[in-house]
């Protein structure tokens, strides 16, 4: 199961990413913006830039109510690297996604 969590500011196709996630565990994805990556990826990572995906795994936590993991994706970097690779925002997210998903 997906769970999406996004702002009404960010336009995020739901319909589209979880026909193209498939997975039998529950992850949380998380759109947020800039700021917001950059101090999660401070604190977790020692990193003080925006990074545009960010995955925690919660393997050691099993039941069936809570996420197997959690996928920070900065809705402005995807912006950023659709415009830069010429490709549309919906894809990007989806590369995104599934990058995290292998983190996970």
């Amino acid at each position: 199961m997906i769970n999406i969590i996004s702002p009404s500011r960010y336009k995020v196709n739901r319909k589209k990413i979880k026909d193209a996630i498939k997975i039998d565990e529950t992850i949380n994805i998380i759109f947020i913006g800039k700021n917001k990556m950059k101090s999660i990826a401070s604190k977790y990572k020692k990193e003080d830039i925006a990074l545009p995906v960010l995955s925690f795994s919660y393997k050691e936590k099993k039941t069936i109510d809570l996420p197997t993991g959690e996928i920070f994706i900065c809705y402005p970097q995807a912006v950023l690297l659709a415009a830069e690779r010429n490709k549309r925002v919906d894809d990007i997210i989806i590369t995104l996604i599934k990058h995290g998903i292998e983190n996970i």
